[in-house]
């Protein structure tokens, strides 16, 4: 079983490419914070390679340098010989599935201005909410 489930942040825009049978083709560096602190006392980041396949020009058009996004796919390593002859290989993850995680006015801890109306908040004090009995409750 080949499986890999990620969530961190993008470490710079997704670049989007076509291969030479026109197919759309989407590359990002995802930084994913591990979760135990290390001998210093703070956390390690891995940056892992993601490919999106279906749904690249989607990741491309919403994802941006700093969008928390969540990534299920599979572990792929590949080879090739470079310029110089030597053999290179690279690790990377091959995305089924990508989420956008981040909110739509908000990337990177930056806020983006709408238009859209923003829905009003209803404001309910707790005196005016109904008491549940917890003997009917199925759990």
């Amino acid at each position: 079983m080949n499986k890999a489930v990620l969530i961190g942040n993008l470490t710079k825009d997704p670049e989007l490419t076509t291969t030479q049978s026109g197919t759309p083709v989407c590359k990002f560096s995802l930084a994913i914070n591990r979760k135990f602190l290390n001998s210093s006392g703070e956390r390690d980041t891995d940056f892992l390679n993601i490919v999106v396949w279906r749904g690249a020009e989607n990741c491309h058009k919403y994802l941006k340098k700093g969008s928390k996004c969540g990534v299920l796919g599979m572990i792929q390593t590949r080879s090739y010989e470079a310029q110089d002859g030597t053999r290179k290989y690279i690790t990377e993850i091959v995305a089924d599935e990508v989420e956008f995680l981040s909110p739509r006015n908000q990337v990177g801890g930056e806020s983006f201005q709408n238009n859209a109306p923003q829905p009003q908040k209803q404001n309910q004090s707790v005196s005016e909410l109904e008491p549940i009995d917890d003997d009917s409750l199925p759990f």
